[in-house]
């Protein structure tokens, strides 16, 4: 098939956050199945696609609030206002009118138009009119902005959120009886769906990344407790807080705490045992040299890229049920805590049999076998149940 897959940010050759981590998985297992796949959609400013030859950039602009200038965000929720639209979706209006519709047009026609996410079908509503339609369901939007409000440390902010709610809710509903299949990656979210939905819809079970690959010797670890994420997403930075507020103080002083990944520009200082890496070089060598992770999910749908990474790595872990949806089977060096008390005592007990030698890797390959077959399937019968719903829909 020719599949047009328009999405926020291109896949880059070294993905940065949970979404685009997600996307190059989606966009890698289309290709391998032997379907030509045109991305189109922004790149940040610098970086460039990872198939050049397979990608449509419309601009390279930062679409991201983390880095976006004051004066930007006011342009946003201006347009926001004018349009009665999302700011998550007057941002790409801003930064694709004009072009991106047009440029799928010209590329055009395809058999199938992948929507990655909400946000682009939300700011551009023809392109559901350019051919049969998937609907890439990343989180459920309207929940997790939702959640952002009741988490939200001001009133202007809880406002801002519960709007992004109301609309983003108008939007999807809209978009799951337009679009002629949806994908989720949670089967929590697929039920969100509602049962009406469930014969046109499924779940995408995600890979993260190349096969993993272990070094031959065991990398001596550097830290006790490891957490990687995009802290600069709410949902995300919710789970950190918790754990920095909550969970440090219960933990002995002696145990080595390492946070790695993006963080807000405003955020308090940690601890004094909690280490601020910033992004680093290699999330999976970081990873690997921490002698357990700490999943601390406490908001957010979809699917949780930080806890595939641990399974895919073998990697002994505490989580927060939150940060385990989507997955009804566990590795068996995860522990599952939900409360400040017990996720602690979980951390001490699992870093000491670490140290004595109690605890292993387990094997990750079989999980990731089991996805991408899985992934592969799920793919395959959206986009012929896409085409199929179309043709009778033209014929009815």
């Amino acid at each position: 098939m020719r599949i047009a897959f328009l999405t926020a940010l291109v896949p880059v050759a070294k993905p940065d956050t949970g979404f685009e981590i997600a996307n190059a998985a989606i966009l890698s297992a289309l290709r391998e199945a032997g379907h030509e796949v045109v991305a189109f959609g922004f790149v940040r400013p610098g970086e460039v696609p990872a198939e050049p030859d397979g990608a449509v950039v419309i601009d390279a602009v930062d679409i991201e609030n983390a880095v976006a200038s004051p004066a930007r965000k006011l342009r946003w929720l201006g347009r926001a206002l004018r349009d009665g639209i999302p700011v998550a979706c007057a941002k790409l209006r801003l930064a694709g009118g004009g072009r991106l519709v047009a440029a799928v047009a010209a590329q055009g026609p395809f058999d199938v138009i992948v929507l990655n996410s909400v946000m682009l079908p939300g700011a551009f509503p023809e392109l559901t009119r350019l051919g049969p339609c998937v609907l890439v369901e990343h989180n459920v939007e309207h929940v997790s902005a939702r959640q952002n409000a009741a988490n939200a440390a001001s009133l202007p902010m809880r406002m801002l959120f519960a709007r992004e709610a109301r609309l983003l809710e108008r939007i999807e509903r809209r978009l799951w009886d337009e679009a002629d299949f949806v994908w989720t990656l949670a089967e929590e979210d697929r039920a969100a769906l509602g049962p009406e939905r469930a014969g046109k819809s499924a779940v995408l079970p995600l890979v993260s990344g190349e096969p993993v690959r272990l070094p031959a010797e065991p990398v001596a670890p550097a830290f006790d407790i490891g957490m990687i994420g995009t802290w600069t997403w709410m949902p995300n930075y919710t789970g950190l807080d918790w754990f920095l507020r909550a969970v440090v103080p219960l933990l002995p002083a002696d145990l080595s705490i390492a946070v790695a990944g993006r963080l807000p520009p405003d955020m308090p200082s940690p601890p004094a045992r909690v280490s601020l890496l910033g992004r680093v070089p290699d999330a999976r060598d970081f990873l690997l040299s921490c002698r357990v992770l700490a999943l601390s999910s406490r908001a957010g749908t979809g699917v949780q890229l930080k806890t595939i990474e641990a399974m895919q790595l073998g990697a002994p872990a505490v989580a927060t049920p939150l940060s385990c949806r989507g997955f009804t089977e566990l590795p068996a060096n995860f522990r599952l805590a939900d409360t400040p008390e017990a996720f602690a005592a979980a951390l001490v007990a699992t870093v000491a049999e670490a140290k004595a030698g109690m605890l292993v890797r387990s094997d990750g390959t079989a999980f990731i076998a089991r996805q991408r077959a899985a992934l592969a399937a799920a793919l395959e019968q959206g986009l012929a149940a896409a085409i199929a719903r179309r043709r009778s829909a033209r014929s009815a």
